[in-house]
């Protein structure tokens, strides 16, 4: 599987434990979302509508060689912000290449179908799959 470098850590983080720890796991992610920067705001964010909570992104290709990637999403969505949290530490400022490379799949590779449920897992697919159609337009 092509994954640039934070990204492939992750999920080898993730490979490391088992079950609940899993799921410690994404919630200590979630934790980790950053806050957006104070020139963006929400309302001016892509909404992501298969996700399960409230979910809004924006991907900055100006730089194709360091894509900057922003999401937001409520504290009350730990899963969500777990999702976005990975992609966003997986992803950030990486090249438009090496993201557009990442394969559709690749969050199976963390192991979460018996802890999270399909749906939720769907959101995370459909946050990688907007922000690589940003990528192509």
């Amino acid at each position: 599987m092509s994954l640039p470098e934070p990204l492939a850590e992750i999920v080898d983080d993730f490979a490391a434990v088992d079950g609940q720890q899993k799921l410690q796991l994404l919630l200590e992610f979630s934790r980790e979302l950053p806050d957006l920067p104070a020139e963006l705001e929400q309302a001016a964010m892509e909404p992501v509508p298969e996700c399960q909570s409230p979910l809004f992104l924006s991907v900055d290709a100006t730089d194709r060689e360091r894509v900057r990637l922003h999401f937001s999403a409520p504290p009350e969505a730990p899963t969500t912000r777990g999702f976005a949290s990975i992609l966003h530490q997986g992803l950030d400022g990486q090249s438009a290449k090496a993201i557009l490379d990442v394969p559709a799949d690749f969050y199976s590779a963390l192991g979460l179908a018996e802890a999270v449920s399909p749906l939720r897992l769907r959101g995370m697919s459909a946050m990688l799959t907007r922000i690589k159609r940003h990528l192509t337009d």
